[in-house]
């Protein structure tokens, strides 16, 4: 049985994401010029952006000294604006906040994308956000992306047994998402 760990231990939920998984959805989605990563970490999603040909703005909550990194101390959940220029919202969000920053990311900007587990979508307390006509298409990876282990862990390193998707809400969008399977592994 997979135990895990308390939220004490796994404090900002800091999981780096892959950039396979950046990969692919570039792949699929065409994103706008000027892009907001509002929980960058030490900046692998925005690395990904910006190699890409995107303006990316990465902030983060805590400072991860890294140079892919804009700005510390930026408490998205507290904006009351986006910052000039933004277009859309990308990021992989603290899975046990998800629900708060797409919330808070869909009053802010038109355009947002999400990195989430799938089972995101089995909640009845995220209705509002599943089924507001809003959310326009989800990316489901068909492999399993690479595991992304929390920050700072030294545990053995496991495969990945959690599926995962990107989720994009379109304020203009209206009606059903649409599910699209997508791959981490790039087209031969």
């Amino acid at each position: 049985m997979r135990i895990r760990a308390p939220q004490a231990e796994r404090g900002l939920d800091l999981y780096e994401t892959s950039p396979v998984a950046v990969h692919a959805l570039l792949r699929t989605e065409r994103l706008p010029q000027n892009i907001w990563e509002p929980a960058c970490g030490p900046g692998a999603i925005a690395r990904a952006l910006r190699a890409a040909g995107h303006h990316v703005l990465a902030t983060d909550i805590v400072d991860y000294k890294s140079p892919d990194q804009d700005y510390s101390g930026w408490d998205f959940l507290l904006e009351h604006s986006l910052p000039d220029g933004i277009q859309a919202v990308v990021t992989n969000p603290p899975f046990a906040i998800a629900d708060s920053f797409v919330t808070h990311a869909l009053d802010l900007c038109p355009l947002v994308a999400m990195l989430l587990r799938l089972d995101f979508l089995e909640s009845v307390k995220r209705s509002s956000i599943l089924e507001g006509g809003f959310l326009s298409r989800v990316y489901v990876f068909r492999d399993r992306l690479p595991m992304m282990h929390r920050a700072n862990w030294q545990g053995p390193r496991a495969s990945n047994p959690t599926a995962y998707a990107w989720f994009v809400w379109d304020r203009a969008h209206q009606g059903e998402a649409t599910l699209h399977r997508i791959s981490a592994r790039a087209p031969t």
